[in-house]
């Protein structure tokens, strides 16, 4: 494990004492920790000032219940969460992800990593995340209006486009949110678009919102290729995952030139040697709400379908872990060199353990972390904010422009940073690097808050 600068163990170590328990979240705070030596050496006013310590606890964490009654008439109890960690940039953004494995130190792990993912975006948003260990899957629709309006009748309070606005995360897509939005109206007798970010095209969204993620995840990656003299053409893509980022990554990736081969789901995974099929993989799994099973089955042929296992024994020139936290160990990545990936880029939020990113790293693979790679969903949730401010509306090739210009920007910035501090080619140093600088800048201008 890399050696922390001396000033920054006792912080990593008070981190450890404060949250007991918390793994993801350690694991986030010392992810960046072990990027700011040269930081610290260079600007002592950082640690003089105390702000990688008051960066590292959050300025508020609610947790409540959230009592609602199933179809069956039983009262059922979930807890929920919004911890609203940095708002030095601008308001609280970050999404609500609504699965069984939430606990709080899921949620600080995510805020923490939106406090510098939005950070690099370079547009006004402050971190937060949130979330509830509710499980839409199974549930009729009426049981997760009445679930999210509970949820939303606790949490309105602390919310406002000035204050926190939340999106979705997984298990919140644009159903849920207009159950929140809904709620929120209701309650608050305000029509508030910008409080609420990820909404229907009718009433008050914005334009590839929903494949932002992906798309963006998939315009960094071009990027590096580029950086290399290379392309997509011919690229065999391997994409974890077959929720809304693992689809619209494998849309784009398409789009330019390459082939996803293999997506996957908690159950198990397909190859599909003639490429993914976006549109039915979309139909099956948004439309649906099937299984990559259910794909496998439809499209026949060229489709294999793998109960358990890993995708990541498919060989592949590009991976991208698009799915959940630490789904990708070291077993997945050594399998993944020994087949000759040269490129792994994270949508999802610290999909790659600590020990996987060092074994790519020293093996030449091109890394990329997720607070860079998949910043393309919040900068769009952004410029949702944007176009309800001035009561706009924006078209699809216009957003998709500024979308890829943002990531484009950030990819940029991270090589430049990395060569700035005698890392040349480091995305993770990088990425670290110039999403912590702005915000401490930032927190030393705004005085001791």
């Amino acid at each position: 494990m890399p050696q922390l600068h001396e000033t920054l163990v006792p912080v990593f170590e008070e981190v450890v004492a404060r949250n007991p328990g918390e793994r993801e979240f350690h694991q986030a705070v010392r992810e960046v920790l072990e990027s700011l030596g040269g930081v610290v050496a260079k600007h002592p006013e950082y640690t003089d000032a105390e702000v990688i310590r008051r960066l590292c606890e959050p300025e508020r964490q609610i947790i409540f219940r959230v009592p609602w009654q199933d179809d069956a008439g039983r009262v059922q109890i979930n807890r929920g969460f919004r911890v609203e960690f940095n708002s030095a940039l601008g308001p609280f953004k970050g999404g609500l992800r609504f699965h069984p494995s939430v606990y709080l130190g899921i949620v600080k792990f995510l805020g923490f990593e939106q406090i510098f993912k939005n950070s690099l975006t370079g547009l006004p948003i402050g971190g937060g995340k949130g979330g509830s260990d509710f499980n839409p899957r199974g549930r009729s629709a009426a049981e997760v209006m009445r679930f999210s309006q509970s949820f939303m009748t606790e949490l309105y309070r602390h919310l406002g486009e000035y204050t926190d606005v939340p999106a979705g995360d997984i298990g919140v897509g644009g159903r849920e949110i207009g159950y929140l939005f809904g709620q929120y109206k209701r309650i608050t007798n305000r029509y508030e678009s910008g409080t609420l970010t990820g909404k229907g095209l009718s009433w008050g969204g914005s334009q590839v919102r929903t494949e932002a993620t992906g798309y963006g995840t998939v315009f960094f990656v071009d990027e590096i290729l580029k950086a290399a003299g290379d392309s997509f053409d011919g690229k065999r893509v391997v994409v974890s995952g077959s929720g809304n980022v693992a689809i619209h990554a494998t849309e784009k990736v398409h789009q330019l030139g390459g082939l996803v081969i293999a997506c996957s789901d908690s159950d198990g995974y397909v190859v599909d040697e003639a490429g993914i099929d976006f549109e039915l993989l979309h139909e099956v799994k948004t439309e649906q709400r099937g299984r990559v099973s259910d794909y496998a089955a439809v499209r026949g042929g060229s489709a294999r379908y793998v109960a358990g296992g890993s995708i990541w024994d498919v060989p592949c020139d590009i991976a991208l872990p698009c799915a959940t936290q630490n789904e990708l160990g070291v077993d997945g990545a050594e399998r993944l060199v020994r087949n000759g990936c040269t490129v792994v880029a994270e949508g999802a939020n610290m999909p790659t353990t600590p020990d996987a990113i060092r074994l790519l790293r020293d093996a030449g693979v091109r890394f990329a972390p997720g607070k860079a790679v998949n910043a393309g969903g919040v900068a769009t949730s952004a410029l949702e904010m944007q176009q309800n401010a001035s009561r706009d509306s924006w078209s699809f090739e216009y957003t998709e422009e500024r979308l890829a210009e943002i990531m484009r920007s950030i990819h940029d910035r991270c090589l430049e940073t990395a060569e700035e501090y005698g890392q040349p080619g480091d995305y993770v140093a990088g990425a670290n690097i110039t999403g912590f600088t702005r915000v401490a800048d930032a927190m030393l201008a705004l005085g001791l808050i």
